[in-house]
């Protein structure tokens, strides 16, 4: 890393800028990724960054969401995390690049001794103050929890993925960043009309949101009147912006988190 390189918490508008306006290269594929994710280098001037950069033309097609699309919800979701005032989604911008058109997403290193706080552990050395959110097996038969961390960092994760209706919310989707901060990744795949929230981190369901939370919606839901429901019309239907102001409301009247839906799967899969 070079000393000119764009860190996570630097001004955001600065990452912004570089992001849409610098030169994109690209280093290779992320390969595990259902649509065609790339990672790349953007420069302007003397600054640096790596990125994510999700060209339209390799979204998959999918049977629920149009074509499209999926990169502008990146962007959404950016937007939406940033006027929460927790930034918990990294500066991602759409703007043209090698194989056309795509979400650019400023990339995040996790440091070698960054603690896990999602993962499969044994059944019977849940770590203390973390949640089992799912049984399983090996393939040799042991038991093991799918389980996630009692954070409240995490649970600002939970009430945002509330909030844009997250499908895919994976334990790998999950980063801590060097700054110590989490950041949650691939949002392609939110902010649909139908209730389609899955994620591992259900621990939290059916409680009390925390006093931030409760009070970070109230802020979002003037915002979404405001200059941030013109910012989303450029990435969301009409009628996909009103659902947000209604899950935001629906939040804010239950003053809890949401349960697991009985109507369609609670979590993605591959979990992790």
């Amino acid at each position: 890393m070079t000393s000119s390189e764009l860190q996570p918490r630097q001004d955001g508008a600065e990452a912004l800028r570089l992001l849409a306006d610098g030169e994109l290269t690209l280093e290779g594929r992320l390969v595990d990724a259902s649509n065609a994710t790339l990672r790349g280098v953007v420069a302007l001037g003397d600054v640096t960054a790596h990125c994510v950069y999700k060209p339209v033309r390799g979204e998959r097609p999918l049977w629920d969401f149009p074509d499209g699309t999926l990169a502008g919800r990146e962007v959404a979701a950016y937007l939406v995390s940033r006027a929460t005032g927790w930034d918990l989604v990294p500066p991602t911008v759409l703007r043209d690049g090698p194989f056309g058109p795509g979400s650019c997403q400023l990339w995040i290193d996790e440091p070698d001794d960054a603690e896990p706080l999602v993962g499969f552990v044994p059944a019977r050395e849940v770590p203390p103050r973390w949640f089992p959110v799912a049984a399983a097996r090996d393939d040799d038969g042991a038991a093991y929890a799918l389980a996630h961390a009692d954070d409240p960092r995490l649970a600002r994760l939970v009430v945002l993925d509330a909030v844009i209706n997250n499908a895919d919310r994976k334990g790998g989707h999950v980063l801590v960043g060097p700054d110590d901060r989490i950041y949650g990744v691939d949002h392609g795949v939110s902010f649909h009309i139908e209730e389609k929230l899955r994620t591992v981190l259900w621990g939290w369901s059916g409680r009390e949101l925390p006093p931030d939370a409760v009070e970070m919606l109230d802020g979002l839901a003037g915002q979404l009147r405001g200059p941030l429901g013109d910012e989303l019309a450029e990435h969301l239907t009409i009628g996909e912006t009103a659902a947000l102001a209604a899950r935001v409301r629906r939040l804010r009247e239950t003053g809890r988190f949401p349960l697991p839906p009985e109507e369609w799967p609670a979590m993605p899969w591959p979990p992790m």
